[in-house]
């Protein structure tokens, strides 16, 4: 099962990447604190695309990952990839303070306890009707969408990150319980297909709203810890994801740490760059 591990890790370095990537194209767009129409500016923003095409790798490697590993422990690893996106804007100026670093260790432990303590193995599978409705999950999250384009407090802006989480936590769940049929084009008969992909629109639609409304790291914290928490729970209460003998408690502090880890480095994170962009003169920022 060391493949999977490394899809996992592979997928918490593109995720992470890619986030920044798109952070940045919304900015080139002039869409950041706009209004939802302004996203269509995107068109031209060769960076945003770039963004998204190593985010869609990176489900790309998760997709396989969570073919052999649980969703606790891949769910976790991708909230992580806060960590990267924290590390990559350190690196183009926006330097992270010590605690923030100290964050970014004690995600990392939670990981490694998260990673020794998970049970390799297949998903149980879903019933037919369980799999229609992860199909329908992707109307009501789209729906936060049209809340979002008549409100512009910062609760429009939790509301996209978290239902961007949701509909990530489908993607999570469709991906883990998808069948593979011995020929391609059997995929369209796959609901679990159908929700990848409808999710999966639906969610990289409303995190670029999210991303237009607030900055990348506690877009993506908000996103990441609500796809963790809620796939996690899938995972460990229906399809039969398992903990090693004797490791419940390792993996429980590690799932704290990890998350805890993630949200601290979004935290830190936004504050370094709040106080960057305060300190710096109004006729010098962009």
């Amino acid at each position: 099962m060391a493949l999977g591990y490394l899809f996992a890790v592979l997928a918490t370095l593109a995720s992470g990447s890619g986030s920044i990537l798109e952070s940045m194209g919304v900015r080139r767009a002039g869409a950041y604190g706009g209004r939802s129409l302004d996203l269509i500016a995107l068109r031209r923003q060769w960076l945003y695309f770039l963004g998204l095409g190593v985010n869609l790798l990176g489900f790309g490697f998760a997709s396989a990952a969570l073919h052999r590993l649980p969703l606790f422990l891949v769910q976790s690893m991708l909230a992580f990839s806060i960590g990267v996106t924290a590390t990559i804007s350190a690196f183009l100026g926006h330097r992270l303070r010590a605690p923030g670093w100290g964050a970014l260790f004690v995600g990392a432990t939670g990981l490694v306890l998260l990673g020794v303590s998970a049970e390799p193995g297949r998903a149980q599978a879903l019933p037919p009707h369980w799999r229609w409705i992860l199909v329908g999950m992707a109307v009501p999250v789209a729906a936060i969408a049209v809340y979002a384009r008549r409100h512009h407090h910062v609760w429009a802006t939790v509301a996209l990150a978290a239902g961007s989480g949701v509909a990530y936590s489908v993607v999570g769940i469709s991906a883990r319980t998808l069948h593979l049929p011995d020929t391609a084009w059997r995929l369209v008969l796959e609901p679990a297909a159908w929700a990848i992909v409808l999710n999966g629109l639906t969610a990289a639609v409303l995190f670029a709203m999210a991303l237009q409304k607030g900055g990348p790291t506690g877009v993506s914290a908000i996103m990441f810890t609500t796809n963790t928490a809620l796939s996690s729970f899938v995972g460990l209460v229906y399809l039969d994801d398992r903990v090693r003998d004797g490791y419940v408690t390792a993996a429980t502090i590690g799932f704290v740490l990890a998350i805890a880890g993630a949200v601290a480095v979004a935290h830190y994170a936004a504050d370094t760059r709040e106080k960057d962009r305060t300190a710096t003169p109004a006729g010098m920022r962009a």
